[in-house]
């Protein structure tokens, strides 16, 4: 047999093997920071002085293959980064991170569909997995600046957080007055107010999009109640749970990654308002105390599907009118203040898996009907509530990533206290 036959995987004569999957082995090894993959191609990636940051093709078909290969072993020294360039990757969308961090590895990636997208058909390291980005920035909205039967102190104003956790001052609030609102993420970077009390239960929505800008009013679905309590869940959607419409109710309502209020679903577990819930373990979530004729500590957590479980008995002082949020890079989260009779600045820490702590005295002013969020990564922000009685406040405490509360921070904007809180935006 004459000439070259570059294909001949076994290089033996006469025997000829073409290359899996018709991938062209591209001969120039990549040393750049930057990379944009062709389909069909095979690259060796040098990362031996630098990070490279891989952009996938704009446009798939199904079969489509690339395969990366850490040329000098070094991808744990100097990672690369996927950017699936618009289309999902292992099902998630191009905003989540996708970076491959061991040495030696081999990534063989093809594209399925639009709902898939890219999927590794092996990675050598099955715990690399999108990860999702993480919230930078917090926003504060609504509630009420006197007692809860002062109507005429409903406002709608919002108060953003920055990454670095310094709130800014009133934004001219965008829909319908109310209090006993709550908040929560969705999207990965947007946020989502709904339900409340505007002399009568209701349950409007208001979207937040990833500039912190509040839309407007959004007929709700589902039964129209105040006091509920909101959380992100499945690393991209929300949940609303409990609350009251003149009588407690244990129903909740899924959220969409794209804003989109479902129906009711009946409750698991005791009734109750004034409650609240954050997100856990990147992708669940765990509702909390409240009052249900009387204060409690009950907990209920909720898996990565929205699934509501049966109530845990509480740990931890009973109280209601609490605040809670996530916290930390593994996904922690804690409650805190709430009302035991009296306002309170205790706090509860709960692991990433959703193991709630023993009550930790707190830092700061007591109070109650505050609101909470998860901001700059890492870390979190309770803010506003009531003192006591009619006394309203703008006051603010940083949570550092270890969950430690910072003492009191003269706030900013109107004083005022039953209000939703949330993060937003992926941007620093």
């Amino acid at each position: 047999m004459s000439g070259q036959i570059t294909s001949n995987v076994f290089r033996g004569s006469g025997v000829i093997a073409a290359t899996a999957g018709g991938l062209n082995w591209v001969s120039t090894v990549v040393t750049g920071s930057t990379l944009t993959a062709e389909a069909g191609n095979g690259y060796w990636i040098n990362t031996t002085s630098n990070t490279c940051t891989i952009t996938l093709p704009s446009s798939a078909e199904a079969g489509d293959q690339i395969i990366f290969i850490d040329y000098a072993r070094t991808w744990g020294t100097y990672k690369i980064i996927i950017d699936s360039n618009g289309l999902n990757y292992q099902g998630e969308a191009d905003t989540y991170t996708v970076e491959y961090d061991t040495d030696g590895e081999t990534l063989n990636i093809v594209y399925a569909d639009a709902t898939q997208g890219w999927i590794p058909l092996n990675d050598d390291d099955v715990t690399d997995a999108p990860v999702q980005p993480l919230t930078q920035k917090a926003i504060f909205g609504y509630g009420t600046t006197g007692v809860p039967s002062s109507i005429g102190g409903r406002v709608s104003i919002t108060n953003l957080v920055n990454s670095s956790g310094v709130v800014a001052t009133d934004v001219t609030g965008v829909g319908t007055t109310r209090y006993g609102i709550f908040a929560a993420g969705y999207g990965v970077d947007k946020a989502i107010f709904a339900y409340g009390y505007t002399g009568s239960s209701v349950s409007l929505s208001n979207l937040v999009n990833n500039s912190g800008v509040v839309a407007a009013d959004v007929t709700g679905v589902g039964t129209a109640r105040y006091y509920p309590g909101a959380a992100t869940y499945g690393g991209d959607k929300a949940i609303f749970g409990y609350g009251t419409t003149g009588s407690n109710v244990s129903m909740t309502n899924l959220v969409s990654n794209s804003g989109v209020v479902a129906t009711d679903v009946t409750g698991v577990g005791t009734a109750r308002s004034e409650l609240t819930a954050a997100g856990y373990g990147t992708d669940k979530a765990i509702f909390g105390y409240g009052y249900a004729g009387s204060v409690t500590a009950i907990t209920n957590l909720v898996a990565n599907t929205g699934v509501v479980s049966a109530d845990v008995s509480g740990v931890g002082s009973a109280r209601y009118a609490v605040a809670a949020t996530g916290y930390g890079s593994t996904g922690q989260a804690m409650f805190g203040y709430g009302n035991t009779g009296s306002p309170s600045s205790l706090t509860n820490l709960v692991s990433n898996t959703g193991v709630v702590s023993a009550d930790v005295s707190g830092v700061g002013s007591a109070r109650f009907g505050l609101s909470a969020a998860f901001y700059g990564g890492d870390k979190a922000i309770f803010a506003y509530g009531s003192t006591s009685g009619a006394s309203v406040s703008t006051l603010s405490n940083l949570v550092n990533n270890s969950g430690v509360v910072a003492s009191d921070v003269s706030g900013v904007g109107t004083a005022r206290f039953l209000l939703g809180g949330a993060g937003y935006s992926i941007s620093a």
